[in-house]
């Protein structure tokens, strides 16, 4: 077994590194490939096809030292752009961050004043221990077969305050059975991992999302939200009422259909993806996210998503020398670059920006779950040291 072509330097406030999931020794060799130094923070994105378990023990006693985060993935974004089977690693070093993580176990019972509570002392904490930086953001890793996403983004605003967030909804490829969250060791499902950390880095957490929204409108008009589940769509059967405003065959709905024609929702004056996963009893739509009676969905039109890409991180990149950049990006759109033939060109944009991150089944931005959206953070060179006073 080769040695992967990990890229990233010594010096690096962004360290990645990745590898495949049929590697003997794949931790050993991550470690290897991320380089000497101490690391506040380690994330691990996991393949359905390791042994997810097994992966994250291993971490724990290989990366003494370091908060340990890891989830499984619907794909990988490494050094390789889109990649698929993989390991993946995104370290933090130790003298540039500082990290602490706040586990979130049982979602379907949520009691968010605790969460509140427990997360007001977990910023605190972290504040006094990390004055000296100044810059903060927060990740979220949650089990994107829990459903709860919603919920905890609720439970979860009123206590981060100015700190920004983004995160992933773990995935399981395309089978939609199972999915994996751990924190330090230990692994969870209906669970999250919530990583809340100060930088001396200036960094930019940032959604993007490439949907224009049309005119063509929709009224759920029967559905089972705790399930996400739309039975009607103007008092017609779901999938029928969808396929007859695009001109389809309903027979003939799939996820490539679903990536080229989503559906978005006005929220606070923004269009907000509703992301279609699947159809079930070949007349109910299931969705990615929250969905209720009532709710108005309009049809949206894709920009190039190559372009948009582009475009997006190049402005980034303007701001400032990048080190890199943590993304969670949405299942949907590595399934329309695969649909457009873009796989290739969206991967060298990637590679060229030191994206790294993995496939979700949905994403959190702020106070929002979201759906087809690329969410993340951009990390800057690190601010210089201040001159000596005479």
């Amino acid at each position: 077994m080769g040695k992967p072509e990990n890229l990233a330097t010594a010096a690096s406030a962004l360290r990645q590194a990745h590898v495949s999931c049929d590697h003997p020794a794949p931790v050993q060799e991550l470690r290897a490939a991320l380089g000497q130094g101490d690391f506040a923070l380690i994330l691990l994105f996991v393949s359905p096809m390791a042994d997810f378990q097994a992966i994250v023990s291993e971490a724990q006693t290989c990366f003494t030292g370091a908060h340990i985060v890891a989830c499984t993935t619907a794909g990988e974004i490494s050094e390789k752009g889109y990649t698929e089977g993989e390991i993946v690693a995104a370290a933090l070093p130790a003298d540039l961050f500082a990290v602490t993580t706040l586990v979130l176990p049982d979602l379907g019972n949520i009691v968010p004043q605790q969460v509140f509570g427990d997360l007001i002392r977990a910023r605190a904490a972290l504040a006094q221990a990390a004055e000296s930086m100044p810059h903060e953001f927060a990740f979220l890793a949650v089990d994107g077969m829990s459903l709860r996403e919603d919920e905890l983004m609720s439970a979860l605003s009123p206590g981060l305050g100015a700190m920004p967030l983004f995160g992933g909804s773990a995935g399981d490829g395309v089978r939609f059975e199972q999915a994996f969250v751990a924190c330090n060791g230990k692994s969870y499902r209906d669970a999250a991992v919530l990583t809340l950390v100060r930088s001396h880095c200036r960094v930019k957490v940032f959604s993007l999302d490439h949907l224009v929204p049309s005119t063509t409108r929709m009224v759920v008009t029967s559905a089972d939200p705790s399930r996400r589940l739309v039975h009607e769509i103007n008092a017609e059967p779901a999938a029928r009422e969808y396929a007859r405003l695009l001109g389809k065959d309903p027979e003939q709905l799939d996820t490539f259909t679903f990536a080229a024609h989503p559906v978005v929702v006005k929220v606070g004056g923004r269009h907000h993806v509703r992301a279609i996963q699947r159809v079930v009893d070949k007349t109910d739509l299931v969705f990615f996210s929250a969905i209720d009676e009532g709710l108005v969905l309009t049809l949206a039109n894709p920009e190039d998503l190559a372009t948009h890409l582009d475009r997006e991180l190049t402005a980034m990149a303007e701001s400032g020398p990048l080190e890199g950049i943590l993304v969670c990006d949405c299942i949907l759109r590595r399934v329309e670059a695969q649909q457009s033939q873009q796989t290739a060109r969206i991967s060298e944009i990637l590679r060229r920006n030191r994206v790294v991150g993995f496939g979700t089944y949905g994403e959190q931005s702020d106070a929002k779950h979201v759906n087809q959206t690329m969410t993340g953070v951009a990390i800057y060179r690190p601010d210089p040291e201040p001159e000596p006073q005479d």
